[in-house]
């Protein structure tokens, strides 16, 4: 490996941007061979990294919450509803407090298994 000093400097003041937890998240995330990419920023704090790299670690499309206008727990909103296959974009409001974001992803769950049961019944009673 070929380092030069330059390189080096320009890493060391590149890591001094994080702090230790932010550093621990990307170290976590590059040991379970994770692409760090999208939340090694120092915009995120270590709680948003953490939501964000489960949600990679899910193959979850962490686009449409990997940003700082979220904070942790309205990003694991947003991931639930992803992982549940609800239509997130009703509630991915940074202007939805967590517990707002919750009742919505919640109300849109109840609503999906509704209509799954329904359709069930429908195949049912043609079937019989």
């Amino acid at each position: 490996m070929n380092v030069t000093i330059e390189g080096a400097k320009a890493w060391l003041v590149e890591l001094s941007k994080y702090n230790d937890s932010q550093l621990g998240e990307i170290r976590v995330g590059l040991g379970k061979g994770v692409d760090v990419t999208a939340y090694a920023d120092p915009k995120f704090d270590s709680t948003q990294m953490m939501m964000i790299r489960w949600g990679l670690e899910r193959d979850v499309d962490v686009s449409l919450y990997a940003d700082p206008k979220y904070n942790f727990e309205q990003m694991l909103q947003i991931r639930l509803g992803l992982e549940r296959g609800v239509d997130v974009s009703v509630y991915a409001d940074p202007k939805y407090n967590f517990d707002q974001m919750q009742e919505i992803r919640e109300e849109l769950q109840n609503k999906k298994k509704a209509k799954n049961k329904e359709a069930i019944n429908k195949l049912m009673k043609k079937e019989r």
